[in-house]
């Protein structure tokens, strides 16, 4: 897979990202800025008091190396800082600054969310540092961000602002702080459920153990393989904009035949998945040339112990992830629509679905259909990938829907004589 930004103009990468940021409501209109620099030190910076739902490619500014500015309008009056960053960490290529809530509600209480919650946040954004407060757009505030980001932290909260993140390119950079305010979000959401677990150095380490299938070489696909990714894709794309997975982490497949299935790619950006990115995996290799998700072993257990299934979702929804990171049982027995589609959510210990895919495979069925995956967010497993995208949705509507009710009291679940009745007019029993 090429690196699309690899040809985009700086101002043009700009654009998309802050498009991106404020659609998914990670920013305001007035607040944040985002910056890219080039190799010549060049720096290419969102504009100062231009409405970020409406910027143009002409509204960025380019500042050059002697300081002087080029464009339609003032740079962001942040810039000093961007320079500073850059200044003392010149492997960073690209800077986001936003007021997304969760990063704030945790800049505004002095704290920092803890990467050790999911693996993939501590390999994506590290250890996340503090910058004490100082006034925005002066040098002591460019100083203390520079000297937290020159301890090697690539994200750093504000107190009483917001967070600055850093990557090796402007996408990297967005990645981490993506990931950041899911992994804040998720901890506000399960401090509502109860005690939060989190993982040790060695569980993080677990996903990286995994090597990858053995190749082989592939035949010109078939009709059907490429309605399938055609069919993927669309719900990828659908899953993302429903925020039902970050750009860096989850996993969809879909069985092709009795020895093969597709699935997603390993690190890739899961907002604009293309079909050719997809990966066949068949009788436990993967197509030349390209990685399948660290998921496959799990999806093809479950696909061989499971004929009926027909797809397998791995996705990690805040309301239904952060019950995975407490030791609370998700009920479905909050309406009819949640039992009938989600049966008795399971949960599956941490680390199975790393190093025991068969045991994963018989923690699920088409019976019991979705579990939380400790630490890792959800699985769920369809007929067709559209029921097992259903359940996904249906199982964070029930999650969210509980975490609310617990603001006003009991929650009240169906009784066993309901559950009887609702196994017998559906055929369960």
């Amino acid at each position: 897979m090429g690196n699309t930004a690899d040809f985009l103009h700086p101002r043009d990468e700009i654009m998309r990202m802050i498009e991106r940021i404020y659609r998914y409501r990670m920013t305001t209109t007035s607040g944040g800025n985002i910056s890219l620099r080039e190799e010549d030190g060049t720096i290419w910076i969102t504009p100062a008091r231009v409405d970020k739902g409406s910027i143009r490619r002409e509204d960025i500014v380019r500042v050059l190396p002697d300081g002087s500015a080029e464009g339609l309008h003032k740079p962001s009056s942040e810039f000093p800082f961007h320079k500073m960053i850059y200044d003392a960490r010149p492997d960073l290529r690209g800077i986001v600054h936003a007021h997304a809530v969760a990063v704030v509600a945790f800049s505004i209480t002095g704290r920092v969310p803890d990467t050790r919650l999911f693996h993939q946040a501590r390999h994506v954004c590290g250890e996340v540092g503090f910058a004490p407060y100082a006034l925005p757009g002066s040098l002591a505030l460019g100083e203390s961000i520079a000297r937290t980001f020159s301890r090697g932290f690539h994200c750093v909260l504000l107190e009483n602002h917001g967070v600055v993140v850093g990557g090796e390119t402007l996408q990297n950079a967005f990645q981490r702080f993506e990931t950041l305010e899911f992994t804040a979000k998720t901890v506000l959401k399960a401090r509502l459920i109860g005690d939060i677990r989190y993982l040790s150095d060695a569980d993080i380490e677990l996903p990286r153990r995994i090597p990858p299938l053995p190749e082989f070489e592939r035949a010109a696909p078939t009709s059907r393989e490429k309605e399938l990714r055609r069919e993927l894709c669309e719900f990828i794309r659908r899953g993302y904009q429903q925020r039902l997975f970050t750009s860096t982490a989850g996993s969809f497949s879909v069985r092709l035949d009795d020895e093969s299935f597709l699935i997603t790619p390993h690190r890739y950006d899961r907002q604009a998945p293309a079909v050719e990115d997809l990966v066949l995996v068949k009788n436990g290799r993967r197509e030349a040339g390209k990685t399948q998700s660290r998921a496959s072993r799990d999806h093809q257990a479950i696909y061989e112990r499971h004929p009926s299934v027909g797809a397998v979702l791995n996705a990690s929804p805040v309301n239904a992830t952060a019950f995975s990171v407490t030791a609370e049982r998700l009920d479905s027995r909050t309406i009819p629509e949640s039992y009938l589609l989600l049966r008795d959510v399971g949960r599956v210990p941490y680390g199975v679905q790393f190093q025991e895919p068969e045991r994963l495979a018989a923690e699920v069925s088409p019976a019991r259909p979705v579990a939380l995956l400790e630490n890792d967010g959800v699985l769920a497993l369809g007929a067709t990938i559209l029921e097992a995208f259903d359940r996904l949705e249906v199982l964070e509507s029930t999650a969210e829907a509980v975490i609310n009710s617990r603001l006003l009291g009991d929650v009240n679940s169906m009784s066993d004589e309901v559950i009887v009745e609702l196994d017998k007019a559906f055929g369960f029993a």
